[in-house]
């Protein structure tokens, strides 16, 4: 939405995507707090994998918000369909023998995954719940579980993501819209968070509610339309 919001309002091209994920992270900052202690409620979190986690995935995120700084707008488009693209893929098909154990792996591989969801969730603009799910569940945990502790992850992420987006659009100000500090947007953010972090715990009781495989093929066929947008942006650089 904030893509197709920055496009009409004749954003640069240089710079709109870079909005896009930094103002994004912004907003899901309230979002991933109360939909957090929602899930934390239901008692579905996995403490030992936030642990192991969260600092890697916040030094994930500072390499992702320095890429956002030096890289063209396209380089992040093309993170988020390559991204999204296989997560959908994954959640699609369904398969639930395509784990590859059913326990956790070591701390030193824990912490490379926390890395590479930390560094995904800032070239993508979202709070890594998408792929620390599927890591999740190819190591054996149910849906719920992943889900619910993923949303926990999202608080570190998106904090430092805000921040290394801030610092990253510092040098680019004289191209940004009005209201922006570095790559976030001021008004995008007062506009939505309100009504993102109201929605975030009716989201993680439906989550709840909701059959896993009906939880799985919502989640692909959204993560699949959003990742089709931006491919067309790429190939048509017209709708960009």
């Amino acid at each position: 939405m904030l893509f197709e919001v920055f496009r009409i309002l004749d954003v640069p091209e240089a710079v709109r995507m870079q909005l896009c994920v930094g103002t994004s992270l912004a907003i899901i900052v309230p979002t991933t707090l109360r939909s957090f202690r929602a899930h934390r409620e239901k008692g579905l979190v996995i403490p030992e994998v936030l642990r192991s986690w969260a600092p890697a995935a916040v030094a994930g995120v500072a390499v992702g918000s320095v890429t956002a700084a030096l890289a063209p707008g396209g380089v992040l488009k093309l993170a988020f369909v390559l991204i999204a693209g296989i997560i959908a893929a994954k959640l699609l098909v369904g398969r639930e023998d395509w784990v590859v154990a059913h326990h956790l792996p070591s701390r030193l591989a824990m912490s490379a995954w926390g890395f590479l969801v930390g560094l995904a969730s800032s070239l993508m603009g979202v709070s890594g719940g998408s792929l620390a799910t599927m890591v999740l569940m190819l190591y054996g945990k149910p849906i719920h579980n992943a889900v619910a502790t993923s949303a926990g992850l999202g608080v570190p992420i998106t904090m430092a993501g805000t921040l290394g987006y801030v610092l990253a659009g510092l040098p680019h100000r004289a191209a940004l819209p009005p209201l922006s500090i570095g790559f976030v947007s001021v008004i995008g953010v007062v506009l939505i968070a309100p009504i993102s972090s109201y929605i975030a715990p009716f989201g993680a009781r439906l989550a709840h509610a909701l059959p896993r495989r009906r939880l799985e093929i919502g989640l692909g066929l959204f993560l699949l339309i959003a990742s089709m947008r931006f491919v067309a942006s790429l190939v048509a650089p017209s709708l960009g």
